[in-house]
């Protein structure tokens, strides 16, 4: 065991570009985990995630994750299940969104012949 970042070190106040700030990428793990920073009206395009439940975990800042269902504001603190199948947008608030993603680790690509080749 290790601690491997302090989010209190990617987050700061002064204007960072969207986008992933830190990944984990230690071996054999079996999950994945990002944490995403939107600057003040940043938007993550409306998408549906098929395969996984994701946990949300918001860092700093807030915004909304808008679904078919409507909309839910996020703050600080916020912890938010997203399950597999669900579809939805997120929005950054006037203060940025820096949010950390967690889920199962998506398999790698394979590559397969296909039958009768």
């Amino acid at each position: 065991m290790r601690v491997l970042v302090d989010v209190r070190e990617l987050v700061d106040e002064s204007p960072v570009p969207s986008g992933a700030r830190w990944t984990l990428a230690e071996p054999g793990r079996q999950l994945d985990a990002n944490l995403i920073h939107l600057p003040a009206g940043q938007r993550v395009d409306t998408h549906t995630e098929r395969d996984l439940d994701v946990v949300l975990v918001v860092v700093a800042g807030g915004g909304i994750v808008g679904t078919p269902d409507g909309e839910q504001v996020l703050a600080g603190g916020n912890i938010v299940w997203l399950p597999r199948g669900s579809t939805r947008n997120i929005t950054a608030g006037i203060n940025g969104l820096s949010y950390l993603t967690i889920h199962r680790r998506r398999a790698g690509l394979q590559i397969r012949k296909r039958p009768g080749h």
